[in-house]
């Protein structure tokens, strides 16, 4: 069973899908399967097939993050957030 914080059920080391089966992985495993994810999509079907998604709820600073993470990393204006609502 992956480590929890005292009292609480929330994960604190990264999960990751292997033979249909979820297993702890190390932080840079897990990093690099998400990188090689978001990279084949890319190649496979453009960088405007990517699109994220940020909070209101988080700070302007994040937001910004993610907004420059998608638009000069991955070539994608396909960002939306809750901010509207």
């Amino acid at each position: 069973m992956s480590r929890t914080r005292q009292g609480s059920k929330r994960l604190t080391t990264p999960m990751v899908r292997e033979n249909g089966q979820l297993r702890e992985a190390t932080w840079e495993e897990a990093l690099d399967r998400a990188a090689t994810g978001f990279r084949s999509v890319i190649d496979a079907h453009g960088p405007t097939a990517f699109g994220i998604f940020s909070c209101s709820k988080t700070t302007n600073e994040v937001n910004y993050a993610v907004q420059r993470f998608a638009r000069t990393v991955v070539g994608s204006n396909n960002i939306d957030s809750c901010n509207r609502t």
